[in-house]
């Protein structure tokens, strides 16, 4: 079975309201734009999330998928202790994932975990998810610093793991766009900022995911994006499927970038 559904997210802590205390209203169209996805997620009762993560283990040559059977987490390192998580990982997909990724040669597996508990690039997605959808396990996966083909060819192992085993299955690239969008934001501007961030929600509002490899890291690397890579990965997974891309949210207010799109397989 194909993967059902993907996304593409931020994960601000922010916005949810127990972190924010008031500051969420100002980037209430995300909030919307996410409330929709979790709805669209529970519609679709997905056996498994898969979520990729720029805040997950993240090694230099290596994918870490995260091991074990499950693992929990908390917004306490934001003051607000009392949001919590408990997740069971998949550890049929995961082993699947792992296997295929040794027959292909690709470097990837779940040695070398530092951080067990869940990251807030995780559990903010999951923070909509849960409201609406409590069932359904998850694989948590990290980026490396490996090439954009890298992460492309190791999205289409995933999706091979998907479709050997039958699962229904929804992708969640969970990321955030550049951080260098306002000269007020937590991290400055430069012209690259607002550069990435239009460039990337064309890309992904058209579904264009080729497109992507056309990213110079240099250039990525002065807008300081976050998610890149994990987008990549969620193309790959989507490969040779036609989807239809639609953007539901852009935010830049904060000075750092928050995109919503989805991408539905056509019928």
């Amino acid at each position: 079975m194909p993967i059902l559904a993907a996304f593409m997210v931020p994960h601000p802590p922010l916005i949810v309201p127990n972190v924010g205390r008031g500051g969420e209203a100002q980037i209430q169209k995300t909030t919307e734009a996410y409330e929709r996805v979790a709805k669209e997620i529970a519609d679709l009762k997905p056996d498994t999330i898969v979520i990729s993560s720029p805040h997950s283990e993240m090694y230099y040559d290596y994918f870490h998928i995260s091991p074990g059977e499950g693992a929990k987490g908390s917004f306490a390192r934001f003051r607000a202790p009392e949001v919590k998580f408990d997740e069971k990982y998949d550890t049929g997909l995961v082993d699947e994932i792992c296997r295929l990724s040794s027959e292909e040669k690709l470097q990837a597996g779940t040695k070398g975990e530092l951080e067990k508990d869940l990251d807030h690039g995780t559990m903010v997605p999951l923070y909509f998810i849960r409201k609406y959808y409590k069932d359904g396990k998850i694989v948590r996966i990290g980026l490396s610093g490996l090439s954009y083909e890298k992460h492309y060819e190791f999205g289409k192992t995933v999706q091979r793991a998907v479709e050997r085993l039958n699962r229904r299955i929804v992708y969640v690239a969970s990321g955030d766009l550049s951080h260098k969008l306002q000269k007020y934001g937590p991290y400055g501007f430069t012209k690259e900022g607002p550069e990435y961030d239009e460039r990337i929600m064309d890309v992904c509002s058209r579904g264009a995911f080729g497109e992507l490899f056309d990213f110079d890291e240099a250039f990525c690397d002065k807008a300081a994006e976050c998610g890149h890579r994990s987008f990549v990965i969620m193309a790959g997974a989507l490969d040779g499927i036609d989807v239809k891309a639609t953007q539901y949210s852009h935010e830049d207010v904060t000075g750092v970038g928050y995109g919503i799109c989805s991408f539905f397989p056509r019928q």
